[in-house]
C-alpha cells in the first residue's frame, strides 16, 4: 500500500518501451536530437502556442530554478506561496540560480495565493527605492503543495494581479495534468491565457523516469534560458531519452489519461476516509493528494499492515493516547488501484 508519493510509483510500460526503442543506434547529442523536434511541435499544439520555446531537463528543480532565474533579477523577489514548493523543498535552487532573488511568501488556505495577500504585499514593496529588493516575478503552483487546485479564472486573476506590477508569471507544473484533469480547462486555458509565461511541465509524478518541460509563451526569454540550462548543468548530452520520454507521455493524450486515474483513486480515499468514525480531512481533495487526521489507532493498524505514508507535518511520536488525532498526506499515482486504496480503507476503519 504505497500512499507516499506520485514520485514513488514506477514509469508507465509505454514510457519505457519509447526508451528503448530511442536506445537503437545513433543520434544527435544536446537537444537536437529528431524526437525533441516533435516533443516541441506536440507541446506548441497541446498548448495552442505555435511560438513557445519548448525545453526539457531531468528534475522539476531544474525546471522551477533555471526558469525562475530567466525572468527574474538577483535583486528581484519571487512570490510564491508560503508552502510551494520553491520555497519550502528545493534547497534553495531558485536563489541559487537566480543570483539571490529572494522568495517572499504569500499566504492563503490550502497552499493557494490569497489574492489580496498578494496585491498587498506587492503595493507595500519597494518603499524606500535602492535600499530594497525589487519586485520580480510571481510564481502559482498548481496543484498546490496542500492537494487544492486553481481554476483558470484563479490563476488569471492572480496573474492579474501581477501584470499591475509589470511582473511575469511562472507556474509550477510539477502536476498540471492532475490540475488540468480535475477542472477540464484546456492547458491553453490554464497557462498563457491566464498569463503565465513560463511553464514547468511536469511529467516524472506522473508516470516518467524523469523527464520535466519548461515551456516559455515569450520567446524573447528562450535564448537566456538556453544559455542558464546549459551553464547550470542541466542541458543532457543524451538528451534523447528525455525526448523519448515525454513523446510517449503527451502521445494520445496519456498524460491526462494517467492524471486522471491518479484523482479518482485520490477522490475515492477521500470519500473514504470522511466516512470513517473519528477521521476527517484538513483541506480539499481537489486532485491526487490526500491530507487527513485519524487516530493514532487508525494509523497504527495501516502501518502495521504495510502502508506507506508521510505523516504531516514532521515525524510522529509511537507513544501517545490511541485516540489522538494525528494528520498525514497520502498520495494516489497514476497507477493505484482500487483495491490498493480499499486495502488502505480496511487497514484505517478495522
Amino acid at each position: 500500500m504505497q500512499f507516499a508519493s506520485d514520485n514513488s510509483s514506477g514509469a508507465h510500460p509505454a514510457v519505457i518501451d519509447a526508451i528503448v526503442r530511442a536506445n537503437e543506434g545513433f543520434t544527435p547529442s544536446y537537444g537536437a536530437d529528431p524526437a525533441m523536434d516533435r516533443v516541441r511541435e506536440r507541446i506548441r499544439d497541446v498548448f495552442e502556442a505555435p511560438d513557445a520555446a519548448v525545453y526539457l531537463v531531468a528534475t522539476g528543480t531544474a525546471a522551477n530554478a533555471v526558469s525562475l532565474s530567466a525572468v527574474c533579477s538577483p535583486w528581484s523577489a519571487v512570490y510564491c506561496h508560503r508552502h510551494s514548493h520553491i520555497m519550502e523543498d528545493e534547497c534553495g535552487a531558485p536563489e541559487f540560480y537566480t543570483g539571490g532573488a529572494k522568495l517572499v511568501p504569500i499566504y492563503g488556505e490550502a497552499a493557494k495565493m490569497d489574492p489580496a495577500c498578494l496585491s498587498e504585499t506587492l503595493r507595500a514593496a519597494v518603499h524606500v527605492g535602492v535600499h530594497n529588493v525589487q519586485r520580480g516575478a510571481v510564481s502559482i503552483t498548481n496543484v498546490t503543495e496542500m492537494g487544492a487546485v486553481y481554476g483558470a479564472d484563479e490563476v488569471a486573476g492572480l496573474c492579474a494581479i501581477a501584470r499591475e506590477w509589470n511582473l511575469p508569471c511562472h507556474m509550477d507544473g510539477a502536476r498540471l495534468a492532475n490540475a488540468l484533469a480535475a477542472t477540464d480547462s484546456s492547458p491553453a486555458e490554464m497557462t498563457w491565457k491566464a498569463g503565465i509565461d513560463v511553464l514547468s511541465l511536469g511529467g516524472t509524478k506522473n508516470g516518467l523516469i524523469g523527464a520535466e518541460a519548461v515551456v516559455i509563451f515569450d520567446p524573447g526569454k528562450s535564448w537566456e534560458f538556453e544559455l542558464r540550462r546549459k551553464r547550470g548543468g542541466h542541458l543532457l548530452s543524451k538528451h534523447r531519452y528525455l525526448s523519448a520520454q515525454m513523446l510517449a507521455y503527451l502521445e494520445d493524450g496519456l498524460w491526462l489519461r494517467l492524471a486522471r486515474t491518479a484523482n479518482a483513486a485520490g477522490a475515492r480515499l477521500a470519500r473514504g476516509i470522511a466516512a470513517i468514525e473519528g477521521a476527517s480531512l484538513v483541506g480539499p481533495a481537489d486532485a491526487n493528494m490526500v491530507f487527513a487526521v485519524l487516530p493514532r489507532s487508525a494509523h497504527r493498524r495501516a502501518l502495521d499492515a504495510g502502508a506507506v505514508y508521510y505523516p504531516w507535518p514532521g515525524a510522529w511520536r509511537e507513544d501517545g493516547p490511541d485516540d489522538q488525532p494525528l494528520c498525514a498526506r497520502m498520495v494516489c499515482s497514476w497507477c493505484t488501484s482500487d483495491a490498493e486504496v480499499d486495502r488502505l480503507l480496511d487497514a484505517f476503519g478495522n
